[in-house]
């Protein structure tokens, strides 16, 4: 690992109603592995990332869907474990970034507080890096983040009638 890398551990907040979140973030794993460093990512409410496999990244993925597609109480006990997971991967020495995908979400169903997760990156490892996705990211997140991009979508295929496309969307 690169020592300029480990030095200081940066907040980034992906958020907006537009696609590429989890990309991004993705993108950042694979420079960040191509630098010698270790990933863990925890998704709150997909499945789909949990078959990848890539050597110095390891993903859990809870829940079986999104806010709408499953009962309150099962998306509940899902981002409970989710959110311990989350805890742990900032105790852990092994990984020098951690993404949280749908973390947002989460927050903005009021399944997590911001004030929990916030004292939580307070307490991280100094040199480790912390990703956290999903849309409707809280003021208070993007206050503390050192980096915020927000994506805007200004065309989709969906509009036309183009359902999601394996491969590009999942």
């Amino acid at each position: 690992m690169e020592k300029n890398i480990k030095k200081n551990g940066l907040i980034l907040v992906f958020t907006g109603d537009g696609k590429g979140k989890t990309t991004a973030a993705l993108g950042a794993a694979l420079r960040m592995i191509s630098h010698g460093g270790r990933v863990g990512m925890v998704q709150f409410f997909k499945v789909s990332m949990a078959r990848v496999s890539w050597p110095g990244f390891r993903v859990w993925s809870f829940g079986g869907g999104f806010t709408w597609q499953v009962p309150r109480e099962e998306n509940a006990r899902v981002v409970a474990k989710a959110w311990e997971k989350c805890r742990a991967l900032l105790r852990d020495a092994k990984y020098d970034l951690v993404i949280f995908d749908e973390i947002h979400i989460a927050l903005k169903y009021k399944f997590l507080k911001s004030s929990e997760v916030i004292k939580a990156l307070k307490a991280k490892r100094p040199s480790q890096h912390v990703i956290l996705t999903g849309r409707g990211a809280p003021k208070s997140l993007l206050k503390m983040a050192d980096l915020v991009t927000e994506m805007k979508c200004l065309k989709h295929p969906f509009d036309k009638g183009i359902p999601a496309v394996p491969g590009i969307d999942f």
